[in-house]
């Protein structure tokens, strides 16, 4: 049996479309669904069922990409510690959202690309979940961090770490309020103060209202601006409230230049997963990233 052909079934099973197949592979289409077809033909047994959007797999086809999969991965993987020494040339593609992976990320991955003769180049983009995940699948990405588990059999998602989130907000805020009134009297004098967020949907002041006040928020966002650092630096000079991952406001906080508002018995918490597509692992320097971000990510939990 030709191994091109189980490749490309091995993927198109993993894809779940015969499109998006194509581009992982870097062939056309019809070449896909040709390679399939000639597969289906030798094997006497369909492969997959054809839906209007995309494909599903036959008991038949399942069954084989199960015995098939971990030996083309396994024969990658030789093939890929083969050209080890080359790996210098190897770029390495990482996406996530932009303050983790600007603050966490990027800074751990910067010890593997001065290796002595394993380095590998590094490209980073940033994006909301979908779009990460989104162009992961589609091969734009050898590595995302993603706040979303993905679904289904293309990805592969591992935990990389909790982030806390902190309700801040300058101390003039307690001044203005009374030493004490905030924590006294709970959310309805924290809706007196002016909100920061990155969107207007309050995406992380309504998951902190929700899950601390089982609430919603009364108030809108009084500045909204698309990088939680910044609304780090609004939050000191006193123009409101904010919810912050704790990496992001330790240092803040411990001058002094912002305060928790609210400390609950259990701080709401997000969880980071580091996302590969399946197989991918076998190459040497998406497999070092994967492992270092996994052994630094211990220290910021």
């Amino acid at each position: 049996m030709d191994l091109a052909l189980l490749r490309t079934f091995v993927t198109v099973h993993r894809a779940g479309s015969f499109t998006r197949a194509a581009a992982l592979l870097g062939l056309s289409q019809p070449a896909v669904t040709s390679q399939i077809r000639t597969l289906e033909r030798q094997l006497g047994r369909p492969l997959f069922l054809r839906q209007a959007r995309g494909v599903t797999p036959t008991t038949i086809g399942d069954e084989l990409a199960h015995k098939a999969a971990p030996h083309l991965d396994a024969l990658m993987e030789i093939t890929e510690t083969g050209l080890e020494e080359d790996s210098s040339s190897r770029t390495l593609h990482l996406a996530g959202p932009l303050e983790f992976t600007a603050e966490r990320a990027v800074p751990a991955l910067t010890a593997l690309t001065r290796e002595n003769g394993r380095s590998f180049a590094l490209r980073t983009s940033f994006g909301t979940a979908e779009e990460t995940l989104e162009g992961l699948a589609a091969g734009r990405h050898d590595l995302a961090i993603s706040t979303v588990r993905p679904r289904g059999t293309l990805l592969s998602a591992t935990a990389l770490c909790d982030e806390e989130h902190v309700l801040v907000a300058a101390p003039r805020w307690t001044r203005q309020a009374g030493s004490d009134r905030l924590h006294r009297t709970g959310r309805s004098a924290l809706e007196q103060i002016p909100v920061i967020e990155v969107h207007e949907s309050l995406p992380l002041v309504s998951r902190y209202w929700a899950s601390v006040f089982d609430s919603r928020p009364a108030a809108p966002g009084t500045i909204i601006v698309p990088d939680l650092r910044a609304v780090l630096a609004c939050v000191a000079a006193g123009a409101g409230l904010a919810v912050l991952p704790r990496y992001l406001c330790t240092s803040a906080l411990e001058r002094g230049e912002v305060i928790a508002l609210h400390e609950p018995t259990v701080p709401p918490l997000r969880t980071y997963f580091l996302v590969v597509r399946n197989g991918t692992l076998a190459m040497p320097h998406v497999a070092r990233a994967h492992e270092w971000l996994q052994q630094t990510a211990t220290d910021w939990c």
